[in-house]
């Protein structure tokens, strides 16, 4: 019989973005529900706090992009995690849960682990992509591992890490569009007046927003130039604030609404490329990032694609503008292409939308973590460091 957690046993959960924050909240949900009283800190956002996390520190504190910036806020990276490994100690932190963000996170996993705590990762590290080494990490740090990419548990049991997909957190968020390939992305999305909303989504982190939102504005002032009936909305995050935007001269909303409004978007790479997929929404892919930070990426990346559609469609849905490829006259000419309703270009990319939805799993993602977190707690403490996962 299996044992049953220990009454209010303390979780730390740990996000570092806006994506994971969001999926932290609705895991902490599921959490609550099997063990009302368990007690959760973590770091993170606005949305773990609403779940009833108790946060060490913010999305604010936690946002970098590139070698060049991590180097600048280290100190203040080191301090958290000392705050963290004191928590671990003071609080009796039983589980430790990660959710992707592996520059601080898998420092933080080898911590617990060394402590003999239970760590369960959640969003694994995509060491498919690049630092092929993070893997050996896994199996050494984490009691397991959940991946939300189909092809990734695969992946990481040819490295010993004991892993598992456990089908993809959007699904649950999203409805299949209807009336076939692109039926709710083509209609519904024309407000009354007759125009036309495209989203930009140009990241959640302040240093990338200020490399791709100026391209990505040019881009849409030359195409509201040619399409009268085009308006634009930017994607903004709740922790960024309002005048890293100012410049581009266009609205905001939330990540959400601005692609519940949009007939198609231009967007950084990330989660938001599958979220945009699932919601029926045709995209261009366009990033930059610093000189010195390109040149060791494009060494260091192993994969075909750096776009989530199209490595899980296994096919180049989506059209990708990098660093010096990505332009303002380039992005324009990429999406008019699937502005027009039935425009071969726009079905095309929508019939590759179907087979992503197909392969990212089932509904209940959240709730399949939370019963891990809990079978993991039932178990007792970890096996120590260096026991194989």
């Amino acid at each position: 019989m299996t044992p049953e957690p220990t009454p209010r046993p303390a979780i730390f959960i740990s996000a570092g973005e806006s994506s994971g924050d969001h999926h932290g909240a609705a895991v902490a949900r599921e959490i609550r529900r099997k063990l009302p009283d368990a007690r959760l800190f973590g770091i993170g956002g606005g949305e773990m706090d609403a779940a009833g996390v108790s946060r060490l520190a913010g999305l604010d504190e936690l946002s970098v992009m590139g070698g060049m910036e991590v180097l600048r806020r280290l100190p203040g990276f080191l301090r958290l995690e000392r705050r963290i490994r004191r928590l671990f100690v003071r609080e009796d932190v039983r589980l430790f849960l990660p959710i992707d963000y592996p520059g601080l996170n898998l420092r933080l996993a080898r911590s617990a682990r060394r402590q003999g705590r239970r760590v369960l990762y959640y969003i694994a590290p995509q060491v498919w992509a690049w630092r092929e080494g993070r893997a050996r990490k896994l199996r050494r740090d984490c009691d397991r591992v959940l991946t939300v990419l189909p092809f990734e548990a695969a992946l990481l049991e040819r490295y010993g890490v004991r892993a598992e997909f456990v089908g993809h957190p959007l699904i649950d968020e999203t409805c299949a569009p209807e009336g076939g390939p692109g039926g709710r992305a083509a209609a519904g999305r024309r407000p009354s007046g007759g125009r036309r909303v495209v989203g930009l989504f140009p990241g959640s982190r302040a240093q990338e927003v200020r490399y791709m939102l100026p391209v990505f504005a040019e881009a849409a002032r030359r195409l509201a130039r040619r399409h009268r009936d085009l308006d634009f909305i930017v994607a903004r995050p709740p922790h960024l604030p309002k005048a890293l935007y100012a410049k581009a001269g266009f609205p905001t909303a939330g990540a959400r609404e601005a692609t519940a409004r949009s007939c198609a978007a231009l967007t950084k790479s990330g989660t938001i490329t599958l979220e945009l997929a699932l919601a029926g929404v045709p995209m261009v892919v366009g990033y930059r990032m610093g000189r010195v930070e390109w040149a060791i990426g494009r060494r260091l990346v192993r994969v075909p694609s750096i776009v989530l559609v199209n490595l899980v469609a296994e096919a180049p849905v989506v059209p990708e503008l990098l660093q010096d490829g990505l332009t303002a006259g380039r992005a324009a000419e990429a999406l008019e292409a699937l502005l027009t309703e039935g425009a071969p270009a726009r079905l095309e990319m929508l019939r590759g939308f179907d087979v992503v939805r197909e392969r990212l799993g089932q509904p209940g993602c959240s709730a399949r973590v939370a019963e891990h977190a809990v079978e993991l707690l039932a178990g007792g403490a970890s096996a120590g460091p260096g026991a194989p996962c």
